[in-house]
């Protein structure tokens, strides 16, 4: 199991676009300096274009966000309620909020907003809103410890208990899940303490697609909470948003990383 978790992060790793595109690169730059062996020369500078065209396409804004948006779609975002405002009649039923760890930095001497990410302190946000209209739901924090062979080492859900009660959710409330490595182990671990309890799932929209069926295959009772979207595309034309840059290329790196994390879930069974 270790070594097919090491395996996934490896392949995953070099799968993504900066990295690919490197990859192809530096190989083409190889090849093309073996241009004495027939052959060689023209693989590598077939290698090198494709890198490059590969990192210039999905670094193009339009491509990012046609990869991600259908997957923010995915589940629509709870709305935002005026005081006295009823509670959509799935959330009014949950009985806990279960945010799922972002990212958090190992720098103690940052306030824990400060350290989370910004995946993490959008995903904590969200679930701290929802905690303040279900004033007696729990609010259950996941995240394994920065060092997963140094058990003495803080919890990314300690972190996050931290930063919550910075932001005025009483420490009673919340509830720490921390043994689990990743999206999949923290679903099971909530299936195994938690039942059939209705549970609000706050994640970013773009992972919202790959929880939601890992919940719905182990048998949660789940309502998707999305929170973080990267796409928010607006109502009038702006030319910037047809260029490549960083962020079309961050865009396009979450779409493809989520597609893959759902290839393999399915691959094994653990999604349908």
């Amino acid at each position: 199991m270790q070594f097919l978790f090491l395996l996934k992060k490896v392949v995953t790793y070099f799968l993504l676009p900066l990295q690919l595109s490197l990859l192809l690169m530096l190989l083409g730059g190889a090849l093309c300096s073996l241009t004495r062996r027939k052959g060689f020369g023209t693989l590598g500078k077939i290698s090198l274009s494709a890198g490059i065209l590969l990192l210039l396409v999905l670094s193009h804004k339009q491509v990012g966000i046609a990869l991600l948006q259908p997957l923010e779609t995915r589940y629509a975002a709870i709305p935002e309620l005026a005081p006295g405002e009823p509670l959509p009649a799935a959330l009014a039923e949950c009985r806990a909020i279960v945010v799922f760890a972002g990212g958090v930095s190992n720098t103690p001497w940052l306030p824990a907003t400060s350290r989370l990410s910004e995946v993490g302190l959008a995903r904590l946000v969200e679930g701290v809103r929802l905690a303040r209209l279900l004033p007696d739901a729990l609010l259950i924090l996941t995240g394994p410890a920065y060092e997963q062979d140094a058990p003495e080492s803080e919890t990314a859900a300690a972190a996050l208990a931290r930063a919550a009660e910075s932001l005025g959710i009483a420490p009673e409330r919340m509830r720490l899940i921390t043994a689990a490595r990743d999206t999949e182990g923290e679903v099971a671990a909530l299936h195994a303490l938690y039942g059939d309890m209705p549970l609000a799932l706050v994640s970013s929209a773009s992972h919202m697609p790959r929880i939601m069926g890992y919940a719905q295959k182990a048998g949660l009772h789940a309502l998707a909470c999305p929170a973080g979207y990267k796409i928010r595309p607006n109502a009038k034309f702006r030319w910037h948003e047809w260029t490549a840059d960083i962020s079309g290329l961050g865009n396009s790196t979450g779409g493809i990383y989520e597609r893959l994390g759902t290839l393999w879930a399915r691959l094994r069974g653990r999604t349908d």
